[in-house]
């Protein structure tokens, strides 16, 4: 088993708070020493009260999807002998409700851009083989309830 902490502090700083009009700016803190300010989106709750040059829970696990798919995509390619010089990800999620006061984030898309060389390229097949290959080791994929699309080029999807 691993454990893996991140430490999340807020604090109120005399703003009132009853009102519903607090800040919701806070800290994540992980133990390689890295800081991140973290806030509510503006999506959901209106600045000031949230903070747009901060990181929001969505799009942090959004990131995390795509990150964990993108690292194993790597282990799986270099397994299968492929050389990959580049990888890229323009990954979104999408936010809606699922029933009467509650939300939940339904889909995630996964959109890399991958660049190969050496002798051995993957065709259109070997490609979607890797992701789905990929998409089985990812531990987040496998965490998560939440539909996750992998969307190539190949698709005919990506401009």
């Amino acid at each position: 088993m691993h454990k893996y902490v991140a430490a999340v502090t807020w604090e109120r700083k005399g703003d009132p708070f009853t009102d519903n009009r607090y800040s919701r700016a806070h800290e994540w803190k992980f133990d390689c020493g890295i800081t991140l300010p973290a806030s509510a989106s503006p999506q959901v709750v209106p600045l000031p009260m949230s903070c747009e040059a901060a990181v929001d829970p969505e799009e942090a696990l959004v990131a995390a999807a795509s990150s964990c798919h993108m690292l194993s995509f790597l282990y799986v390619a270099a397994r299968e002998g492929y050389v990959v010089d580049n990888y890229s990800d323009e990954a979104y999620g999408t936010l809606e409700r699922v029933e009467r006061r509650k939300m939940a984030v339904t889909k995630i898309v996964l959109r890399p851009q991958i660049e190969f060389s050496g002798e051995k390229l993957p065709d259109a097949e070997a490609l979607a083989h890797l992701h789905h290959l990929a998409h089985e080791e990812c531990y987040i994929a496998n965490s998560l309830k939440t539909e996750i699309v992998v969307e190539t080029a190949a698709d005919g999807v990506l401009t």
